[in-house]
């Protein structure tokens, strides 16, 4: 695994790449959650199930987390710093390659809302927060239905953070556990292979 520094608006984000070679079969671009980083266990477990499945995966810090920060950035700041590094990846060591984003909680929302701004062919949402706890009103199912690619969301069954709903384009696989997913993370691994297998089948 090799780590690189790349220049955004708001700061140098940190991305992690491993995975295949020459043979790629595509890249997985993952961001982390609001409070926590690129080593939670379910994005752990996706990364890995992505390289066996012959993809490059992109661990990315954003700006706030690579300062040492662990209250997130605006959310504006969180795109533009995603998008950034996405150009620059896609121009650089994942050129050429089909893109997937994705992340968990707040990455998945970044990965939903700069989907198009960054041409991804599918979108992976781990424990996507529609609602804030106890506040079913304030949904951000908006941000889920704005995307045009395929779409997978993971989510665990006792989430307080609500359920998203499956739609157009949309599968949702819900697993034991609550928003860390750690409960059945050999149920997340299968839902990330199986849709992978789907969204952009092998070369």
């Amino acid at each position: 695994m090799s780590a690189l520094e790349l220049e955004t608006p708001h700061g140098p984000a940190r991305v992690h790449l491993d995975g295949a070679g020459d043979d790629a079969r595509g890249a997985l671009m993952l961001g982390h959650g609001a409070g926590g980083g690129v080593t939670a266990r379910d994005l752990v477990t996706a990364a890995a199930v992505a390289r066996s499945e012959g993809f490059v995966v992109a661990l990315v810090e954003q700006p706030y987390r690579v300062a040492g920060r662990r209250s997130p950035a605006p959310a504006g700041q969180l795109d533009a710093a995603w998008t950034a590094v996405a150009e620059q990846l896609s121009a650089g060591p994942l050129s050429g390659l089909p893109l997937l984003a994705g992340g968990r909680s707040s990455g998945a929302r970044v990965a939903c809302r700069t989907a198009a701004a960054i041409g991804a062919a599918g979108v992976l949402c781990l424990a996507f927060p529609l609602h804030l706890p106890g506040r079913p009103e304030k949904s951000r199912l908006a941000e889920l239905d704005a995307v045009e690619v395929p779409v997978l969301v993971v989510q665990g069954a006792s989430d307080p953070f609500g359920m998203p709903p499956a739609g157009p384009g949309r599968s949702v696989v819900v697993v034991p556990g609550n928003h860390s997913l750690r409960g059945d993370l050999d149920a997340v691994g299968a839902a990330v292979r199986e849709w992978l297998g789907r969204v952009l089948p092998g070369r």
